[in-house]
């Protein structure tokens, strides 16, 4: 599967929650698809999962922040958000859990010089809704260039969001994206 020859912009995919047993297996469409993404990963997982940065990284794909235990930082005193945020995976962005955000977690991400990346096309693929309601929400009339579209590569079995994910990335293709 190639990327357009003249796209019409870019959709950016993004798997949070990871690394996980999935990720390599999405790295892999990838690798085929020469596509690339942004895996925001949470730092006690990538502990666990000590090379898959590394993988991420080599198939030309980034890491972003998801905090060190995935909590709603909208809860935390500032300490603990900061906290959270050192001890997570190390980039220059960062996605507060659930997409909980306040003005306090955007006033302390924007002073130590990080930009909080949310997203514009959810799949709900941690609901395990089927690889069919995965590509449709990752594909649908919404998604357009600049999209940032949510997935899931841990907390859970991903294995839905993995069958999907050729099929999300074709279909993007054949509209004239490039992911």
């Amino acid at each position: 599967m190639r990327p357009p020859a003249n796209p019409r912009g870019i959709v950016y995919l993004t798997f949070d929650d990871g690394p996980s047993p999935y990720t390599p297996a999405i790295l892999d469409v990838l690798r085929a698809t020469r596509s690339s993404a942004t895996f925001f990963e949470v730092g006690f997982r990538q502990a666990k999962h000590p090379a898959a940065a590394a993988h991420v990284r080599a198939g030309g794909s980034n890491i972003g922040n998801h905090t060190y235990n995935h909590l709603n930082l909208t809860t935390l005193t500032p300490a603990e958000i900061r906290s959270q945020v050192a001890r997570g995976p190390r980039s220059r962005c960062v996605r507060p859990p659930f997409g909980a955000t306040n003005p306090r977690v955007q006033r302390i991400l924007a002073q130590k010089g990080l930009r909080q990346v949310l997203w514009t096309a959810d799949t709900l693929d941690w609901r395990r809704p089927g690889v069919t309601h995965i590509v449709r929400a990752a594909t649908g009339p919404k998604v357009r260039a600049g999209s940032i579209v949510l997935m899931h590569d841990g907390g859970g079995d991903r294995s839905q969001t993995v069958a999907a994910l050729p099929h999300i990335i074709a279909t993007l293709h054949q509209r004239g994206y490039v992911v």
